[in-house]
C-alpha cells in the first residue's frame, strides 16, 4: 500500500524534471495546449467549440446537461476530451455533482471520482475544477491520484492556488502531468482576452511549450474562432494535452499496451 511519505520524498527529484520537460524542444515550432474548461452547461458555445478544426481539449463537468452530447461531438471532430472534476475551493463555492470535498475518506473519494470518469464520454485526462483547498492538502490529493493511476489518463493540474500540490502527487504516482500556464479569461473582455493569449503565445516562444486554461463565454469562443487561424503565419502549432505532453516527452507513449484498467462507461447514471 502506498504512503504518503515516500511521495513527500520524491518532490525534490520532480522539480528537477519538470524544470527540463518544460524547456525549449528543438525540431518542433512553439506549441500551445488550450483548454476549454466548464463544458457541459452551454450547448451553442459547446457546439461551436467542438466544431473549431483546431485540436481543442475540452473538459466537460460531470452529469451536466450537454456532456454526454457534446463531448461525443467534440470527439468527433477530433477534440480530446477531458474531466473537470470538480474539488474543494477556499471560497467554499458549490460544487455540483461529482465534487470532492476535505471531508470525504479515500473510498467515498476513490467512488465518487471513478463515478465521474464514467460519465465522461472518450475521456483521456482530468483536471481540477476549482481545488484551490483540496489541491492543497496532501492525504486527498494522494487518494485522488491512487485511484486515476489505474486508468489510461493524465492529469492537468490547473493551478487554481499557488501552493497547489496535485501536480507533484500525480508525478509521484507516473501519472502522465502538466501545468496550466495562463488562465485567459479571467476577465470576459475582448481587451483581456487578447493580453492573455498573447502572453501564452510569448510562454511558448519562451519555453517551447504552453498551455492555457478558457471558459465557454462567448467572448473567448469569439476571440478564438477569429484568431487560431492565424497562428500558422505567426509560426505557433497547437496541439491537445496528449500531443503537447508527447513533444514533451520524446513522442514515447503516455501508457503501455494493457498496463491500465478500461474505464468503463455509464452516461446515463447518475451517483
Amino acid at each position: 500500500m502506498r504512503r504518503l511519505r515516500p511521495i513527500l520524498v520524491a518532490f525534490a527529484c520532480l522539480i528537477a524534471a519538470n524544470a527540463f520537460a518544460a524547456g525549449p524542444r528543438s525540431g518542433f515550432p512553439p506549441t500551445i495546449a488550450i483548454i476549454i474548461d466548464d463544458m457541459g452547461h452551454d450547448l451553442e458555445q459547446g457546439e461551436r467549440l467542438a466544431n473549431m478544426d483546431q485540436p481543442l481539449t475540452l473538459s466537460f463537468l460531470p452529469y451536466r446537461p450537454y456532456t454526454v452530447r457534446l463531448a461525443t461531438l467534440a470527439h468527433q471532430h477530433q477534440k480530446e476530451i477531458m474531466l473537470h472534476s470538480p474539488m474543494a475551493n477556499t471560497h467554499h463555492y458549490g460544487l455540483g455533482q461529482g465534487g470532492l470535498t476535505p471531508d470525504m475518506d479515500e473510498q467515498a473519494i476513490a467512488h465518487t471520482l471513478r463515478r465521474s470518469l464514467q460519465a465522461i464520454p472518450f475521456v483521456s485526462g482530468v483536471n481540477n475544477h476549482m481545488g484551490s483547498l483540496l489541491t492543497q492538502e496532501l492525504k486527498p490529493m494522494d487518494w485522488v491520484m491512487k485511484e486515476l493511476e489505474k486508468y489510461p489518463v493524465y492529469f492537468v493540474d490547473s493551478r487554481t492556488i499557488a501552493s497547489t500540490v496535485a501536480g507533484k502527487v500525480a508525478e509521484a504516482y507516473r501519472i502522465p502531468t502538466l501545468s496550466r500556464d495562463v488562465f485567459l479569461d479571467h476577465q470576459q473582455t475582448e481587451a483581456y482576452v487578447d493580453k492573455q493569449f498573447k502572453l501564452l503565445i510569448k510562454r511558448a516562444r519562451e519555453n517551447g511549450s504552453a498551455v492555457a486554461i478558457g471558459h465557454p463565454h462567448k467572448v473567448t469562443v469569439d476571440y478564438l474562432a477569429k484568431h487560431l487561424p492565424e497562428l500558422d503565419k505567426q509560426g505557433i502549432a497547437i496541439a491537445t494535452v496528449s500531443g503537447l505532453w508527447a513533444m514533451r516527452n520524446g513522442n514515447r507513449p503516455m501508457f503501455a499496451k494493457g498496463e491500465k484498467q478500461a474505464i468503463r462507461p455509464t452516461y446515463a447514471k447518475r451517483p
